[in-house]
């Protein structure tokens, strides 16, 4: 079971930008956030768009007979600027909200896959010492409770690399998702090596918060309804210019004669205030200045926390690759000595054990380190970055 899920596990090579630029290409959540800011962009469109006309005809009995009337709705500056404003705002924050969710797509399966194939080696070792124990009973070295540890010890690391596999095959399908590939089966394998993050000084010290793409994405949407709720406002009072002819006064002198039709119309608000719409407008940007204030806040925080998990972790990194190579040397020294006879089943377990857990630590510490690197770095996008 565990040599098929390692199987599965080694496909096509791909490195992590190859997956990154095939989940920006194919991905669903880019080509959501693609669909919103086209549909930002459409609206920026139709408010820049001026209204149509209208064209009415009708027949009287009166004279004269044929009427004509168009009518062409004023787009007054205080009616186009703000709905134009409003729609543009509103493309800016699509804008920056597809900006951070391209550079939120991070991949974390290397840890997962540095955890499996320790607990495959760490099995392998422990099925070594169950043959050097079963050798040693036969030949009247050690007791049969010597054979009986280290096959516990066997299948309990047995049972941890399966898990372990599993979890890196998990993982792997995830990042098969969101590069739009199926997630039934794998069909790749992460090339790249997980090492200790040595590029933390090219990261801004503390860009002003308006730069960050969330605070960005929600200042724009708080614009946006300011300008929202200046057009709902000025949309009461919305004016336009009527024209066209009339014909067919038998009491004129021709009466085929075209006679024209000019007139201006003004809505009276007698019992529609827009009381609701303007009531709307007001809460919601109410709402979007409380996001704005919230996210800034949350953002803030979230840099300063990626800051300090980035510093602690590669304390951490710096301090476990010490102890790495010298739990490795014991264990190793101390599967050859019991080989030898000369030390007890429990020192080798005891050996391995703590150079596995070391291991383990190592690897968790390369990925937190990278993971908050990788955060740290999603976090201070800014717009003008690619």
């Amino acid at each position: 079971m565990l040599r098929l899920l390692l199987a599965l596990l080694v496909q096509q090579p791909v490195t992590r930008a190859d997956a990154a630029a095939a989940a920006l290409t194919r991905g669903a959540r880019v080509a959501l956030g693609r669909a919103d800011t086209t549909a930002a962009l459409g609206a920026v469109r139709t408010a820049r768009a001026f209204p149509n006309p209208t064209v009415s005809g009708s027949y009287s009995k009166d004279t004269p007979n044929y009427h004509a009337i168009g009518d062409l709705p004023l787009d007054l500056p205080w009616l186009r600027a703000p709905r134009i404003g409003a729609a543009e705002a509103a493309r800016d924050a699509a804008r920056y909200q597809f900006a951070f969710d391209r550079a939120a797509i991070l991949f974390g399966a290397l840890a997962a896959g540095m955890h499996a194939r320790l607990s495959r080696r760490t099995a392998d070792d422990a099925d070594s010492l169950l043959k050097i124990a079963q050798l040693r009973r036969d030949v009247g070295d050690v007791s049969e409770l010597d054979v009986r540890l280290a096959a516990v010890n066997a299948g309990q690391l047995q049972n941890i690399a399966i898990d372990d596999s599993l979890t890196a095959l998990g993982t792997l399908l995830s990042v098969q998702l969101q590069m739009g590939l199926s997630g039934d089966s794998t069909a790749i394998a992460l090339a790249d090596s997980l090492a200790a993050a040595k590029d933390t000084a090219a990261l801004p010290v503390s860009p002003p918060p308006g730069e960050y793409l969330p605070v960005a994405a929600a200042t724009a949407r708080l614009r946006s309804a300011e300008r929202s709720l200046t057009f709902t406002r000025a949309s009461r009072f919305a004016p336009s210019f009527e024209f066209g002819f009339d014909k067919g006064d038998p009491t004129s002198p021709n009466p085929n004669q075209v006679l024209p039709v000019i007139g201006f119309s003004l809505p009276f608000p007698l019992f529609n205030w827009s009381g609701g719409e303007v009531t709307r407008a007001m809460a919601e940007r109410d709402r979007a200045r409380v996001e704005l204030d919230l996210t800034r806040r949350e953002t803030n925080a979230a840099v300063a926390r990626a800051r300090r998990e980035l510093v602690a972790a590669g304390d951490r990194v710096r301090r476990s690759s010490q102890l790495v190579a010298s739990a490795n040397r014991i264990a190793a020294m101390s599967l050859q000595a019991y080989g030898e006879g000369a030390v007890a089943l429990a020192n080798v377990l005891e050996a391995q054990r703590n150079a596995r857990e070391i291991l383990a630590r190592y690897i968790d510490d390369l990925g937190a380190a990278d993971a908050a690197l990788r955060t740290l770095r999603w976090l201070t996008a800014t717009s003008g970055q690619p």
